[in-house]
């Protein structure tokens, strides 16, 4: 079975300057203009705090302080959202995050068949790979082809 955990929540911020304090150069407007050149937009990303973060220079782990770290960090980028939604050099926020995928049989990184692979007899298990079925443990692809009702692998030497 696959496990998807998810890390290094951030919101990406695209804004589309339009004054000189959009992008925090407060206190030029006596002294300067400021014109944005058409279609020119900065993307950034705003990190939100960590969890564990409780005052300058003290910090805990998250599992410390939370039960639900993913959650509590996707509530928190919400916020985040929500905050920058509505200025007006934001044109664009959005969530995103680092997805991990790895196999909870045997711990290694979870990667699948490709409808290429499983037609190309040289790079599937047998005539009954299919496209999704896992590759990294004979115990996955049991449970895999069990699932699905797919006859399971026969290794060599062995009679079906």
């Amino acid at each position: 079975m696959k496990i998807t955990t998810r890390d290094e929540w951030r919101v990406m911020v695209t804004l589309k300057p339009r004054r000189p304090a959009d992008l925090g150069l407060t206190g030029l407007d006596d002294l300067a203009e400021f014109i944005a050149p058409p279609m020119q937009t900065i993307t950034v990303a705003v990190l939100p705090r960590r969890l564990g973060k409780l005052s300058a220079g003290m910090s805990v782990s998250d599992r410390m302080i939370s039960s639900d770290i993913e959650g509590d960090y996707r509530r928190r980028c919400d916020e985040i959202v929500a905050e920058l939604r509505n200025r007006p050099q934001v044109e664009e926020v959005s969530v995103t995050c680092t997805e991990i995928h790895t196999c909870s049989l045997c711990g290694y990184g979870w990667e699948v068949l490709t409808a290429d692979e499983a037609a190309d007899d040289t790079l599937n298990f047998d005539e009954h790979s299919v496209e999704g079925e896992p590759v990294c443990c004979d115990k996955a692809i049991a449970e895999f082809r069990t699932e699905r009702g797919i006859p399971q692998r026969v290794e060599a030497g062995e009679s079906a």
